[in-house]
């Protein structure tokens, strides 16, 4: 089983933008977190990372291709304006755990609305780093 771990913009700034908010890990131990968990059980990940919404978008269709089985995607603020990218879930059908390092629902405002939310199987939010493995037990168990 393959899944494909989607961040977006800013989110290779972990551990430099804003320490008190997301944390000091940097966006490599994001991936060496995630790798480990999931080699443990058996699953092959691959990253993807882009500042741009078109990449992101492009990310999901080629995951589609690639016949990807899940998704685990934290769009960081194109969460709150893409519908662009909430088309692409919609339009590839994979299942997709929508993520978030913070509890954005007692942000500002503006980060309460998430436009891909109504396309993702679940949303993990306020966990920090180890958001993303409860994404990836979500996405196994969906899958199975």
């Amino acid at each position: 089983m393959s899944i494909l771990v989607i961040n977006g913009a800013n989110l290779n700034m972990l551990g430099i933008r804003e320490p008190g908010i997301y944390g000091n890990q940097t966006y490599q131990d994001l991936v060496d977190l995630i790798r480990k968990y999931c080699e443990g059980k058996g699953v092959t990940v691959d990253f993807y990372q882009s500042n741009h919404e078109g990449d992101l978008v492009n990310a999901v269709h080629n995951a589609w291709r690639a016949q990807i089985k899940g998704i685990v995607l934290n769009a960081g603020a194109y969460t709150h304006t893409s519908i662009a990218l909430l088309d692409a879930i919609k339009a590839t059908s994979i299942p997709t755990v929508e993520v978030h390092i913070t509890k954005v629902e007692e942000r500002e405002s503006f980060r309460q609305v998430s436009y891909i939310k109504e396309a993702c199987i679940a949303t993990v939010s306020g966990k920090g780093l180890n958001g993303y493995l409860e994404a990836v037990d979500i996405l196994l168990e969906h899958i199975k």
